[in-house]
């Protein structure tokens, strides 16, 4: 037999060797995992990588299913962190980085993404500690050279993903990669692919920690809003335009205060202000969100100054910039800054707001019905103020002819509310009517009214600090509601872990 057909057939076996290694890499035993690490770095050192790379997707698979079986487990963490004691030894990543190297640099575009993807799932699965150093650098350079290549966008959306877990775990070790990272993520913003821009936007934000300067970042996520310098060929100017003024809000939350020159943050709120009547949706959601963070970053006075004569001067309004306002009352009221307004001006939101929740377009109404619930938490008394906007809620919540849009969107208000406000007992703040009112709705035929309205009692019930929330609200409800009031609970509230309306 010649050599040629020994490797041949020992190529063969490869597949069979991957699983068992893996099959070690959750071993109980501290000297199995060392062994099992041992035999990968073998047969990752005498298998060329342009072989090995065949079976990434493969591996792939392998190390899900044991995750899987790991998480679930009695004694497992379920959706919880989870951290492959395999990979959490010294240099325990590195048998498998040539083979997501070579993927990820010369693979074909669907081993590409295999390689890129898996990467960010090893890395998901290690300990910060045991990414230190050289291996992280390693990983992100083939990662940043091959990102702005021709890739398809299911390519990039992988690689992007990784690069975000990479910016989590890796810290300040890849801090002389920060250009490399903005230039990547601010290219990106102008792809074809809404879910490449949108996984750039997300990955702009991770990058913030490390970057210590964000002036000149602002000044071009400024100007590419209007229109001026980020841009592409292939991708229409508002979607560039949104998706810009999004990284732009993502940029001022995560690293505004960073900002140097005194005209940087006051620039992008003059953009959101001159967006804010857009004639598309997307813009002026986007432009309500920077001038919420800019007006938190820039203090009260200034908030103070927006609010009146951005937003209360109300004659003759578009249909267009009245969604823009209501956009702008929800997100400013949402930062922290919404709680130091005095009562006149929260007064004059509320009402200005409820005009919205009864408007006659419907997107105006969408907004103004979301608007509301930051409206009532930062209000001097927060249970009154529910109180005296009850009627109105309930009658929208009671209206079976509502489009289910628009019960989204006071369930979308509601959890603003509870989540705004400080109070002492959600189920006293809320009301007895209104409980009853959302929990009918989470039992809806319909089922995205019904997954918006869980979400109301979960808060409402305080579920993630135990069950006191229903014990009080079965103790004062009557029987026919409490008893659905505990099935809901059991079936559903408490599998949920969270509420992600603060982060929209």
């Amino acid at each position: 037999m010649t050599e040629c057909q020994e490797q041949g057939d020992f190529y063969e076996l490869i597949p069979i060797l991957i699983r068992e290694l893996v099959a070690r890499l959750n071993d109980e035993n501290v000297e199995a995992l060392k062994a099992a690490h041992k035999a990968f770095a073998a047969l990752s050192k005498n298998v060329a990588a342009e072989e090995l790379v065949n079976h990434v997707e493969f591996m792939r698979n392998q190390i899900a299913s044991l995750v899987s079986d790991a998480r679930r487990r009695k004694g497992g963490v379920g959706d919880g962190e989870f951290l492959l004691p395999g990979f959490n030894l010294p240099k325990g990543l590195e048998p498998l980085l040539p083979i997501y190297q070579r993927g990820i640099l010369y693979g074909t575009p669907s081993i590409r993404e295999a390689s890129a993807a898996g990467l960010g799932e090893v890395i998901s699965l290690t300990a910060a500690k045991f990414l230190a150093g050289p291996l992280i650098i390693k990983m992100t350079g083939p990662l940043l050279r091959i990102v702005g290549d021709r890739n398809p966008s299911n390519v990039k959306i992988a690689i992007l993903k990784t690069l975000g877990l990479i910016l989590v775990k890796g810290g300040a070790a890849l801090r002389a990669f920060v250009p490399q990272f903005q230039t990547t993520f601010v290219k990106a913003l102008a792809d074809p692919s809404r879910q490449v821009r949108v996984e750039a936007i997300g990955a702009l934000g991770l990058l913030m920690p490390l970057s210590t300067r964000v002036d000149p970042l602002l000044k071009e996520l400024v100007s590419g809003a209007v229109g001026k310098s980020i841009g592409s060929d292939t991708v229409g100017i508002v979607a560039v335009q949104a998706a810009t003024l999004e990284a732009l809000a993502v940029v001022l939350k995560h690293g505004g205060k960073k900002a140097k020159l005194p005209d940087t943050i006051p620039s992008a709120l003059t953009v959101s202000q001159e967006l804010l009547g857009h004639s598309e949706e997307s813009i002026r959601e986007a432009s309500g969100k920077v001038m919420g963070i800019a007006c938190d970053i820039l203090g009260v006075e200034t908030t103070v100054d927006v609010v009146r004569q951005t937003i209360l001067q109300a004659d003759g309004d578009s249909g267009e910039l009245r969604h823009g306002k209501a956009c702008a009352i929800r997100r400013i009221l949402s930062e922290p800054i919404g709680g130091q307004l005095d009562d006149s001006i929260l007064s004059d939101l509320r009402d200005l707001s409820l005009d919205y929740m009864k408007d006659d377009k419907p997107v105006v109404k969408l907004a103004g019905c979301i608007a509301v619930g930051p409206v009532v938490a930062r209000s001097a008394d927060p249970t009154s103020t529910l109180r005296n906007l009850e009627p109105e809620l309930l009658a929208v919540m009671g209206n079976s002819k509502e489009k289910l849009e628009t019960h989204q969107a006071i369930a979308s208000g509601l959890c603003l509310a509870l989540l705004l406000s400080n109070v002492e007992n959600r189920v006293d703040f809320f009301g007895l009517e209104m409980m009853n009112a959302s929990l009918k709705l989470a039992m809806s035929g319909a089922q995205r009214v019904q997954f918006a309205f869980n979400d109301v009692l979960y808060l409402a019930l305080d579920v993630a600090n135990g069950q006191d929330g229903l014990d009080y609200y079965t103790s004062i409800a009557m029987f026919e509601n409490s008893k659905q009031m505990k099935s809901v609970y059991s079936k559903v509230l408490s599998k949920k872990r969270k509420i992600t309306i603060m982060d929209d």
